[in-house]
């Protein structure tokens, strides 16, 4: 048996940061209790773990892997031969680095590195992050040792022994939020007596989000409203012109925002879609949130990860084909009322899981021999 701190854990997956920043939250609570423990992270060619696990200091491999697409593509054609060759190189991986346990945190590599896992017989455990589970990890379920979620109910996808509640892990600095206000005011040249509104449409950007935003922007700086807004890579040139054009002063634009702790601690309300990290983060942040859910998902799952916490009184949710045009009136009704505003943060800060990177460590612990 190896001893407990040399460790070496393998955790696969990513894609989005919906992905990777719990998957970095987990070995980061993993090497704060094992500080000799070899941690690799396995995921896919050219997607942005490549370059935000290095970045967090972790070493990282790639898999050819990618996934099939929705509507007839050529692409498709190669889809087998690369997972073929991503399954290959997987049992490769685990034989070189022979790990204690692999984590699955979802994404394209996830797949074929606990598959040739539990070929080999090591312990795997799954973190899903969403209210609906995706078939990759149905599949995977029936083998993993543990299954740790973040949303009630998840036995309709998962045996009900394997499930363990913990809520999704978050990046640490988003724990630590108090006193940074003034800070985070200064780091944006943000103005005291206005209200700010922080907007959020992940790392890749929200269309309908930055649309909404557009048609309401001259209003929010009339309301004396000022705004971060983080537009996502897609779509930052054509806002900046936008923005650059209205020649409005009380906007800060940015593709991506590396601090994210200074824009939650400068916001007085957030804007943002209801992906499992959003909403995780969103918790513990404990500000009034509008959720524009995502339409483009599967079985509309951010809309249920949003109605989870407008039916507990702690968010607004806005629907995606209503967002263009009705934004600013959404805002306005939560500033209106005061009593609201603090009702809405109170609540949603109780539906927070600030622990749930420690309690993974935990059920990551139990499945090794």
């Amino acid at each position: 048996m190896k001893e407990k701190n040399t460790y070496r854990i393998i955790i696969s997956g990513g894609g989005t940061g919906g992905h990777i920043y719990p998957a970095i939250a987990i070995a980061k609570a993993w090497k704060d209790k094992y500080p000799k423990a070899e941690i690799l992270f396995v995921g896919a060619e050219g997607k942005m773990e490549m370059s935000k696990v290095p970045e967090a200091g972790y070493n990282i491999m790639g898999l050819p892997v990618a996934g099939l697409q929705r509507s007839l593509s050529l692409s498709n054609l190669s889809f087998p031969f690369k997972l073929f060759k991503s399954l290959k190189m997987a049992e490769k991986i685990l034989k070189d680095f022979d790990p204690a346990a692999v984590v699955g945190v979802g994404g394209y590599a996830s797949g074929p590195v606990l598959y040739a896992a539990q070929k080999r017989g090591v312990p795997t455990l799954i973190q899903e992050q969403n209210s609906y589970a995706g078939l990759t990890n149905k599949l995977l379920a029936k083998k993993a040792k543990i299954i740790c979620v973040a949303y009630p109910g998840m036995e309709k996808f998962f045996p009900k022994g394997k499930i363990q509640y913990t809520g999704n892990p978050v990046r640490k600095d988003i724990l630590e939020l108090t006193g940074k206000k003034e800070n985070a005011m200064a780091h944006f040249g943000l103005e005291p007596d206005r209200k700010t509104i922080l907007v959020l449409g992940g790392s890749l950007g929200a269309r309908t989000i930055n649309r909404a935003v557009l048609a309401d922007m001259k209003a929010f700086e009339d309301g004396g409203y000022q705004l971060i807004w983080q537009s996502g890579k897609f779509y930052f040139e054509d806002m900046a012109e936008k923005v650059k054009l209205s020649a409005l002063k009380h906007i800060h634009l940015s593709a991506f925002i590396k601090e994210m702790d200074l824009a939650y601690a400068a916001a007085d309300l957030i804007v943002s879609r209801a992906g499992a990290l959003s909403v995780s983060e969103l918790s513990l942040v404990g500000k009034p949130v509008v959720f524009i859910p995502s339409p483009n998902v599967a079985e509309d799952h951010q809309t249920k990860n949003a109605m989870a916490y407008v039916q507990e009184e702690a968010a607004l949710l806005l629907k995606d084909a209503e967002a263009i045009g009705n934004l600013k009136t959404k805002v306005d009704t939560i500033f209106s009322d005061t009593a609201k505003v603090e009702k809405m943060g109170k609540n949603i800060k109780k539906l927070a899981k600030p622990e749930a990177a420690h309690q993974i460590v935990k059920a990551l612990e139990s499945i090794i021999a």
